[in-house]
């Protein structure tokens, strides 16, 4: 187990799903809730579309590193790195989808496609460690709300 699991495992117990709980566990560590994009994460679910699209875990964290990087008023620009921090995410997760399983989609990950406990809350521990090791190494604070 590492440090976020337990945390994984009380906002799963509490009925959140894979790309929500990626985003919930960086909004704890900044101290903050924002309930309406967590009902917009909900769109990503168990996979999108449904369990033959690619994870949530994955897709959760494209979303994470988009709320620290992209824009967010008609002020601001993205950030020059989103781009390359979207592509150093989805080659790690194609990386390790392939290594563990027969492909990206929820259900090549899990079998008939049925949520299954432990392979998933590994898969989200492993997807949100990735993006706040790629946060950090590209000048982000993900301690700090991105507001």
């Amino acid at each position: 187990m590492n440090e976020y699991d337990i945390d994984i495992l009380r906002l799963a117990g509490a009925g959140y799903c894979c790309s929500q709980i990626v985003v919930q566990l960086a909004l704890e560590v900044q101290g903050v809730e924002n309930p309406g994009l967590m009902r917009a994460m909900s769109g990503l679910c168990h996979g999108f579309p449904a369990m033959e699209g690619t994870c949530g875990a994955v897709t959760g964290g494209a979303c994470l590193l988009a709320y620290y990087g992209g824009k967010g008023r008609a002020d601001e620009e993205e950030n020059d790195r989103l781009a390359l921090m979207l592509a150093e995410l989805s080659s790690w997760f194609n990386d390790y989808a392939a290594e563990q399983f027969s492909g990206l989609k929820c259900s090549d990950i899990v079998e008939d496609g049925r949520i299954d406990a432990a392979i998933c809350g590994g898969l989200i521990s492993g997807c949100y460690g990735k993006v706040l090791t790629i946060l950090v190494e590209n000048g982000f604070d993900p301690g700090v709300e991105n507001d």
